[in-house]
């Protein structure tokens, strides 16, 4: 037996984590109301134990239903998250608003996200499937990528999804047949596109990979300042570059590093755009304040949160450090920085190392000031590894997010103003002079 074999035959771990929305409990009948759930997945279980050769005792599957009130759930949860080896969302209405949900998925999908960058994996390990039939159309963008073949087991799975095979006696065979064909998929994913299992990544700090509800779509931009393998200097390892400041790889990993930022941004559901900074002007900004920012073209990128993902190596360049100074010194408060660094680059450490962290404090003062004023100061102070790249980019996002809202104007859409009537009389006395109905001066 080879290697991969004998992996195979020791891995005593779950083949899936079933991620579902809680129904809250309603109406003077009280039990459990996701009682049909805990059917499907002792079913699912029944028949993984048939398909496979997991030994007695070894979980065939995961769901928190048994321990939602007990002590280290979320712990519970996370360890499962991290070792379970395909995720099963059952697609419902409820689920999208989940955040307990949008927790689980995106600590599943973040994992997958750093297998393919280490080139552990390649797959999707993603099984979802229709519990209630929704709206494909309305899917968060977080999750479009993940291909749901809603078909594969007939039109009344896609009408009624597994809770209405499950409820109609009529159309028992239907669930049993479903239900067989997704445990069926659920081991040949495991098998053909086996992952790697993680660290656990706390329940309570993950972030949510669907928006809060109600919340139109999520934007954010990327800018990538770094050199390319033609405009580092001549001493340094080109190993890191590619002909574009997309193509930076400081980790060495299996993909570009913007890549793979754009790639988790996206599944925090935003929609991201990517551009290279030695592509931009930003001259072009209007000065920043802090409490009255002017108007900014929707097409600018700084009409939405913003990103600076920059090497120390780009410092090198005279022109390109003058730019950067110039874009710090127009920085909103919406633009947050990251700055990845390799600490197994011998070439980072040591008097070179230091000189270019020393330029990178000349050069963007503001926007690392803003940075160690918050919770993710480890970004702008060297991010040493991918893991600590892929922990702390939801923070940064979420920061950048935050400052927007709190900073940006929101301007109305186009048309004709319709004034407010000024009304007066024994209940609405005439106005101070100079002032408004809104109690300040008027514009």
């Amino acid at each position: 037996m080879d290697t991969p074999e004998r992996e195979r035959a020791s891995d005593n771990r779950p083949y899936f984590f079933l991620s579902y929305a809680h129904t809250p409990p309603w109406g003077p009948h009280g039990g459990d109301p996701d009682h049909w759930v805990h059917v499907l997945f002792t079913d699912l279980c029944d028949h993984i134990m048939a398909l496979t050769d997991l030994p007695a005792g070894a979980p065939a599957g995961f769901m928190d239903r048994e321990m939602r009130s007990g002590d280290g759930w979320p712990e519970k949860l996370s360890e499962n998250l991290a070792t379970c080896r395909v995720f099963v969302p059952l697609f419902s209405p409820r689920y999208f608003t989940s955040e307990s949900c949008g927790r689980e998925w995106f600590a599943f999908n973040e994992r997958i996200l750093r297998a393919r960058a280490t080139g552990a994996s390649a797959g999707t390990a993603i099984v979802p499937a229709l519990w209630t039939h929704i709206d494909f159309a309305q899917l968060p963008d977080s999750v479009r990528h993940i291909h749901v073949d809603h078909g594969a087991f007939g039109d009344r799975y896609a009408a009624n999804g597994i809770y209405g095979l499950i409820k109609l006696n009529r159309l028992h065979d239907e669930y049993e047949e479903t239900v067989l064909g997704l445990a069926q998929r659920i081991v040949r994913v495991a098998h053909e596109s086996p992952l790697p299992s993680s660290r656990p990544r706390a329940h309570e700090r993950t972030p949510s990979a669907f928006k809060p509800r109600g919340e139109g779509p999520r934007r954010i931009h990327l800018t990538v300042a770094a050199p390319t393998r033609h405009s580092v200097p001549e001493h340094r390892d080109v190993r890191p570059y590619g002909e574009d400041a997309q193509d930076w790889n400081p980790y060495h990993s299996a993909r570009p590093l913007p890549a793979l930022a754009e790639e988790l941004v996206r599944s925090l559901d935003y929609r991201i755009t990517v551009s290279s900074f030695d592509d931009e002007d930003p001259g072009t900004d209007p000065p920043p304040d802090d409490t009255d920012d002017a108007d900014v073209s929707d097409k600018s990128p700084t009409s939405h949160p913003g990103i600076l993902l920059i090497d120390r190596w780009a410092l090198t360049d005279e022109e390109r450090r003058r730019r950067l100074k110039a874009f710090d010194a127009n920085a909103r408060p919406w633009v947050s920085a990251v700055v990845p660094w390799n600490r197994a680059d011998i070439q980072c450490h040591g008097a070179e190392g230091q000189k270019l962290t020393e330029e990178l404090e000349r050069t963007l003062p503001l926007i690392l000031d803003r940075g160690r004023r918050t919770d993710s100061r480890l970004a702008v102070n060297g991010v040493p590894t991918l893991k600590a790249f892929t922990d702390v980019l939801p923070t940064v996002v979420a920061h950048a997010t935050r400052q927007y809202l709190k900073h940006a104007k929101a301007y109305p859409p186009p048309g004709p103003s319709i004034p407010r009537p000024r009304l007066t009389g024994p209940t609405h006395p005439p106005l101070p002079e100079g002032g408004s109905e809104y109690g300040g001066e008027e514009a």
